[in-house]
């Protein structure tokens, strides 16, 4: 059976799909933020929804936008590896989590802004550097002739082998605390749980069989997910 990391298909559809339903839901955090998303649902499933913090709707949208547009760019700019059918659909079916969830679970009662959301915002610029700086890095290595299927193991990647995941987990732990609910953090507990036990073992199968020993060898003295822990 093929993986995720082994598959041959078009390059491009999959991606425009990918985009279409991420920007489709991008709307839908919209209209719950701004218009009159949390009343309609009031009035459909009696959900207690109010209409939220005006600065705190506001917060919650930028910082999914950026995560939009920087996932958008890894997406078109530096993932070079194909793109399943699968992932076309189950990456938004995700992000609905981030982009949607969050945001209703946000909405349960006013929250004015405080100077904890200072803090979230720190942990989700933290993640975010993480995730596509250490992407970019990675990418502009392997621009290099003599790098070709060769392994990355520098920059952040000298910390985790999968440090790029880390600071996904980072940056939907922010979000979940910029919501301040509680249930919010069950997302980035599920995603943790995804990568942990999911992505990060396929992955590290993929790897194993694409670059042997030296992969082996990075394995042994690096750690897996967190630095300096697990």
């Amino acid at each position: 059976m093929k993986t995720l990391y082994n598959q041959n298909t078009g390059y491009w559809y999959p991606r425009l799909t990918l985009l279409t339903l991420e920007t489709i839901i991008l709307g839908v955090a919209g209209w719950l933020l701004f218009f009159d998303g949390a009343e309609v649902l009031h009035a459909l499933f009696h959900w207690n929804l109010s209409n939220g913090d005006s600065g705190r709707n506001w917060l919650l949208f930028i910082l999914i936008l950026i995560v939009f547009v920087r996932m958008k760019f890894t997406m078109f700019f530096l993932l070079r590896r194909p793109m399943p059918w699968q992932e076309a659909f189950s990456v938004p079916a995700a992000f609905s989590l981030y982009y949607i969830v969050i945001p209703l679970l946000s909405l349960t009662y006013n929250k004015p802004l405080n100077g904890w959301d200072l803090a979230f915002v720190v942990i989700f610029v933290f993640g975010s550097l993480l995730n596509s700086h250490a992407e970019w890095l990675r990418h502009q290595w392997k621009q290099l002739p003599e790098h070709k299927g060769k392994l990355y193991t520098g920059g952040y990647f000298r910390y985790s082998i999968h440090i790029n995941y880390f600071g996904d987990v980072l940056w939907v732990l922010a979000l979940a605390l910029v919501a301040w609910n509680a249930w919010a953090l069950l997302v980035p507990l599920w995603l943790f749980c995804f990568f942990a036990f999911y992505n990060i073992p396929m992955l590290d199968k993929h790897l194993a069989e694409k670059y042997g020993d030296d992969f082996e060898r990075y394995r042994k003295k690096t750690k897996t997910f967190i630095p300096y822990f697990y």
